[in-house]
């Protein structure tokens, strides 16, 4: 048991990103089907066996739907509905005997929202519905234990109707989903069938009064979307990197304004010149940089003096000038950051690179 356990477990996490619940976006189709559940339909009479009020009830029946939606990507969807109901009467109040068929069918505007993100394989939703059923009794024939009868031609009427829609999505791949959904629809007032009572006295023309007609269906579905995004690629293995040449800096700090070397700069300049001579180098860079006080081209000009003062200490020290590579940026690349205008020591400097 501990095996299987342990199998299945390693399946689950196995199996695709793919398959995992996103939300849609753009246009799907879905269709289900599955049983419908009735409450008791209250029926009234005239002139029939059956006086006042009685309940109908009926067996489960087969229901179905389809849907063209829309969804926005966020979660929220809309949709048209087409949908049909059966179910066949199992007893009424004061009948011996009971037959024929109720069907219903029509259309609904649902609103859905999808609680993307909750699970990472299963997505539920809810949502609410409005529309229109026509509800058909087609020869539903009540016998009294008298013998008498009623019976009902092929006779239809619609209502307007609402919905409650609570359900779960399985993505089998990014366009597709399974689906499952409980789905309470009520039809809202009253419904007139024409019937043919046979009693005692002779045939006798009535009517059925349906005063109530609310429906539970639970559906299995599936669910197409057109606009799915496919599954992100896998990354590539990441590229080897190439071991970065071995390089050392070091800092020449400057007074405000000012591009002449202090001591403490010549001793870091000489340094900086001794160690060029331990290493097999290529370049030597002496990048020059101020402060954000002044204007900006007021330092640029102040960074390339400062720069060609190093490299000018560099070359007396030893090192050959066209080893050298001079530049200057200003008050930009700011070694601490600040707003215009602030004078801050740690940015007026050159630093020195050996490549």
């Amino acid at each position: 048991m501990k095996f299987r356990n342990a199998l299945l477990s390693a399946t689950l996490l196995a199996l695709p990103i793919a398959a995992s619940a996103q939300p849609i976006t753009g246009l799907y189709i879905g269709a289900g089907a599955g049983v419908n559940v009735m409450l008791g339909e209250n029926a009234q009479f005239v002139r029939s066996p059956f006086a006042g009020n009685s309940k109908l009830d009926t067996h489960f029946g087969p229901a179905g739907q389809m849907s063209l939606g829309y969804g926005f990507g966020n979660g929220l969807r809309a949709e048209v509905e087409g949908d049909v109901m059966q179910n066949s009467p199992n007893s009424f109040q004061g009948a011996r005997s009971v037959s024929g068929q109720e069907l219903k069918y029509g259309g609904m505007f649902n609103v859905l929202y999808d609680f993307v993100g909750l699970t990472p394989y299963v997505t539920p939703y809810l949502g609410v519905g409005v529309g229109y059923q026509e509800e058909q009794f087609h020869n539903v024939r009540l016998v009294a234990p008298a013998g008498s009868s009623l019976q009902t031609g092929t006779s239809s009427e619609g209502s307007f109707a609402y919905q409650g829609i609570a359900g779960v999505a399985f993505p089998v791949s990014p366009a597709l989903a399974l689906t499952l959904d409980y789905r309470f629809m009520g039809l809202t007032g009253n419904r007139n069938y024409g019937a043919l009572a046979v009693i005692p006295a002779g045939p006798v023309l009535t009517n059925i009064k349906s005063t109530n007609n609310y429906n539970n269906m639970a559906l299995v579905g599936i669910r197409y979307a057109f606009n799915a995004a496919p599954p992100p690629p896998m990354a590539p293995p990441p590229a080897a990197v190439a071991p970065s040449p071995i390089s050392r800096s070091y800092l020449v700090f400057f007074d405000w304004d000012k591009a002449d070397l202090t001591d403490r700069a010549r001793q870091i300049v000489s340094e900086a010149a001794a160690n060029s001579t331990k290493v097999q180098y290529t370049q030597i860079e002496v990048n020059g940089y101020t402060d954000t006080s002044g204007t900006p081209r007021y330092n640029q000009g102040l960074s390339v003096r400062r720069a060609k003062a190093v490299a000018a200490e560099l070359v007396k020290d030893g090192v050959p000038a066209n080893a050298i590579a001079i530049q200057g940026f200003g008050e930009t690349h700011l070694l601490v950051p600040t707003g215009p205008g602030v004078r801050e020591p740690q940015n007026r400097r050159v630093e020195i690179i050996i490549k």
